[in-house]
């Protein structure tokens, strides 16, 4: 289970770091915000989280934005 608090990464930091990031979310279930001049833009998250997440949405009714 990710910690309350969810590491954020830069988007030049993340670069360097890709490979990290995605096998602590993949190993760890963490979830990683990355950020653009200090605002959350995206967020690298677990397969089964963002099948979940689309999964609601499809119940829900809303078309999912590709």
């Amino acid at each position: 289970m990710p910690a309350t608090t969810s590491p954020e990464i830069g988007i030049r930091e993340l670069r360097a770091a890709l490979s990290d990031v995605l096998n602590e979310t993949a190993v760890r279930g963490r979830i990683t915000y990355v950020t653009s001049r200090g605002r959350r833009i995206a967020a690298i998250v677990p397969v089964p989280d963002a099948e979940a997440i689309e999964e609601g949405r499809n119940e829900a009714g809303d078309e999912p934005s590709a």
